[in-house]
């Protein structure tokens, strides 16, 4: 359940669950979410008999972008061998992403943003440099069916 304040919330104390029920793993300790466009699909509708010549807008549908998840590389195989059953053929492995905005303290849920039915379409690392000074980072895009928020 959301919970309202006067001040705004940082946006540095998340986590995020991707349906395994953990959320404060290395695993699941991520750099960045990129959160997707939600958006009602409307299309004009007009009857021969309109007394107007302005057509009336239906809403035919809802389309979201997708998820993005960023993390630094730590050797764990996870999130490429979620994509890899998808890649193989499955589709029967989507899972329910939740993430939880925190306080700044970490002990109350703030808000709450569930990504339903969700499967990866894209992964990708960034690029390796003998310069160092950055991090590496590892980045899953998730296509998802319906988002609710809390």
């Amino acid at each position: 359940m959301a919970i309202y304040r006067d001040a705004p919330y940082p946006p540095c104390h998340f986590t995020v669950d991707l349906g395994t029920g953990e959320t404060w793993s290395p695993n699941t300790g991520l750099l960045e979410v990129v959160f997707p466009e939600a958006r009602l699909v409307v299309a004009d509708y007009r009857p021969g008999n309109s007394k107007t010549p302005e057509p009336q807008k239906v809403q035919t549908g809802v389309e979201y972008g997708t998820l993005i998840l960023r993390r630094t590389v730590n050797g764990s195989l996870d999130w490429y061998q979620w994509w890899n059953e998808f890649r193989n053929g499955s589709t029967g492995n989507t899972r329910s992403v939740t993430i939880h905005l925190m306080n700044e303290d970490l002990s109350n849920v703030v808000l709450t943003w569930k990504f339903f039915r969700a499967r990866p379409v894209n992964h990708l690392f960034s690029n390796l440099t003998g310069l160092g000074g950055e991090l590496f980072v590892e980045s899953l895009e998730l296509a998802f069916e319906r988002l609710e928020m809390e």
